[in-house]
């Protein structure tokens, strides 16, 4: 029986060892997510190398992953899902139909779909599969490829607890996991999906003002990297409420104070709640695109 799942919870540490119930496992889609993916599981010894296959568009990206991970790696989808008790869905949006269409014969019955295309909802692949189907949905981040990403997961309506469990050591061979219902991604691919680029920008700037200051850019852009990696890190290692964090670092009449002032009139609050929102309703319309 299918237990609750909250709006929004964390999961304990993955448990250590080899996903035992996995006797083959397919990577669909094998770019860079689906390798970054390949890298952690191995890396992880999630599952053994013998027991992986992989499918990319062209021959000579499959003839690279076999080579360098000892995989089984091609072009054809079906071989590939054959016999799978999981199956990694990392390609395009748009691709997924074609390939659920494609490969419907060839997937067990009772086969695990984790979908990591971004958009597309877990009753899109039950329904285009016209069977009970356990699906997982992710929503991954780019720096998943250096295993400090962050991952959400969203079950469809027939994974069970552990299904979840089996996505969220997978990912956790990545960074974080947090589990959600399924209606938070569209929010969740705004602001955590899309976050990195945003990061991105505040750091290229933070580093122009380093410059404009008499820093050499290498040394500016280091100063920028180190200090929001560093003040991401004081947020999740304390648990401390960012307004309380940035509290500590203004001190009465100091230098802080003035440069908070500045980005308060320039609107950079305001700004990033407005693109985080945005691009959920992006999200949003790529979903009833892809859905329809």
């Amino acid at each position: 029986m299918k237990t609750k799942t909250s709006s929004v919870r964390a999961l304990p540490q993955a448990a250590v060892g080899p996903l035992s119930n996995i006797q083959k496992l397919a990577v669909v889609g094998a770019g860079k997510l689906g390798e970054g993916l390949l890298s952690g599981m191995l890396g992880s010894q999630l599952i053994a190398v013998g027991n992986v296959s992989a499918t990319v568009a062209h021959q000579p990206r499959a003839d690279y992953l076999a080579e360098r991970y000892g995989i089984k790696a091609g072009t054809d989808n079906c071989a590939a899902v054959e016999g799978a008790d999981l199956v990694l869905i990392c390609l395009k949006p748009q691709q997924v139909k074609g390939f659920i269409n494609e490969t419907r014969k060839s997937l067990k019955k009772d086969v695990l779909l984790i979908s990591a295309a971004a958009s597309v909802t877990t009753a899109l692949i039950e329904n285009e599969l016209g069977r009970p189907a356990r699906v997982i949905r992710s929503m991954p981040n780019t720096p998943c490829l250096i295993r400090h990403g962050m991952t959400a997961l969203a079950r469809g309506h027939h994974a069970t607890e552990e299904d979840v469990q089996i996505a969220s050591r997978i990912f956790s061979s990545m960074g974080r996991t947090v589990v959600v219902d399924e209606k938070h991604m569209d929010a969740i691919t705004g602001l955590s999906a899309s976050g990195p680029a945003y990061v991105y920008l505040i750091i290229e700037s933070l580093a122009e003002a380093g410059v404009k200051l008499g820093l050499p850019r290498e040394l500016s852009t280091e100063l920028s990297a180190q200090t929001l990696l560093g003040a991401s890190a004081m947020v999740l290692q304390t648990g401390e409420h960012p307004a309380k964090l940035k509290d500590v670092v203004t001190t009465p009449a100091g230098c802080t104070i003035d440069g908070l002032l500045e980005l308060e009139e320039g609107g950079l609050r305001v700004t990033l709640i407005k693109a985080v929102v945005r691009a959920a309703e992006r999200a949003r319309q790529l979903k009833e695109a892809s859905n329809s």
